[in-house]
């Protein structure tokens, strides 16, 4: 579906080259929800706008539905650019138009005959639960109204896929919540592929497929999202996980622990079954939970716990191999003075 090659983004202002986009590859499976998450100033604006050639990249490839799109003379990249949607942070609708208005500027842009708008544009806003508000005007909207307006323009022409520009962040967390299932609702019932950009991993934790890690304008760890919360390998995408499952022991509690202090990680199944108890019973350990959690990544769950092991130095290493076996995902993050 999208396949982008050695990308590269230069900007050449007065004071000096700026690198947008550097070495980028990647590829979006049709259907996928795809995120790309990094800090302000990573690239990644600059990346998806790369992705419609909003932003013509200095080098590399976009392959969208097996075509480059940086090999298309001007007609036909006009026609290819109608298979892309794009929603922004900002919505950009214009405010002297109703909802109808906005919406079918679309479809006048695209060339679609007058008489079939009306259908087309109540079917997008029976989508977006909007159908109510054909004939307001932007000011009369609330900022999820605003996007969710937004979001069927951008359908107007039946893309394949969508490109979503921080989306979601300048609303609040429960209009956030509503526009992350209606993009979850159009790529399944419509079979839309998304590449979403976004600095907030719970975006990425709710609706992402797979995702891309962005520093300095490169790729630094891309995997499936599960696979990036359980297992990160990047500083930096550790450090972003760390603001969704942040399980850090206050020094406090730390302190006062004596005896050897792990952290056990329930990935993909696991996370149901009595590993914990297991042990307990099959090694002359006492155990004590400090902290833990189960969190769900796309409804799959990853249970990370915190736990304290007393007794013998060999008693204790026993425990922490049968944890290992049954786990494999076991860490000593602090060992203990035992007897």
């Amino acid at each position: 579906m999208i396949k982008v090659e050695q990308l590269n983004k230069v900007f050449h202002l007065k004071t000096g080259d700026v690198i947008g986009v550097e070495d980028v590859s990647f590829e979006v499976d049709a259907g996928e929800i795809f995120g790309i998450v990094g800090y302000s100033g990573a690239g990644k604006s600059t990346l998806l706008r790369c992705l419609n050639l909003l932003e013509r990249p200095s080098s590399g490839s976009i392959y969208i539905n097996d075509t480059d799109l940086l090999e298309l003379p001007q007609k036909e990249l006009r026609e290819a650019r109608q298979s892309i949607g794009m929603i922004f942070q900002g919505f950009y609708l214009v405010s002297s138009k109703t909802v109808y208005e906005n919406v079918s500027f679309a479809l006048k842009a695209a060339g679609v005959p007058k008489q079939e708008w009306k259908e087309r544009v109540t079917e997008l806003l029976r989508l977006v639960g909007l159908e109510d508000k054909v004939d307001q005007f932007p000011a009369q909207l609330s900022g999820g109204q605003k996007q969710r307006v937004s979001i069927a323009r951008a359908l107007a022409n039946n893309p394949s896929v969508l490109l979503c520009d921080e989306a979601t962040s300048a609303l609040d967390p429960n209009t956030t919540q509503s526009i992350l299932n209606l993009l979850q609702k159009i790529n399944r019932e419509l079979g839309i592929t998304i590449v979403l950009i976004t600095h907030e991993m719970e975006v990425v934790k709710k609706i992402c497929d797979r995702c891309a890690v962005m520093e300095d304008g490169r790729i630094v760890e891309q995997a499936s999202t599960y696979k990036i919360f359980s297992q990160p390998k990047n500083e930096l995408t550790q450090k972003f996980i760390a603001t969704v499952l942040d399980i850090n022991l206050p020094d406090k509690l730390r302190k006062e622990c004596t005896g050897t202090v792990v952290q056990l990680k329930f990935i993909d199944g696991l996370a149901s079954d009595s590993v914990v108890s297991d042990m307990l019973q099959n090694n002359q350990v006492t155990g004590n939970i400090l902290h833990g959690k189960v969190d769900y990544i796309k409804d799959v769950p990853l249970g990370v716990f915190i736990m304290e092991l007393k007794g013998t130095q060999k008693e204790v290493d026993q425990a922490i191999d049968y944890l290992y076996k049954r786990l494999k995902h076991v860490e000593v993050i602090q060992h203990g003075t035992h007897r």
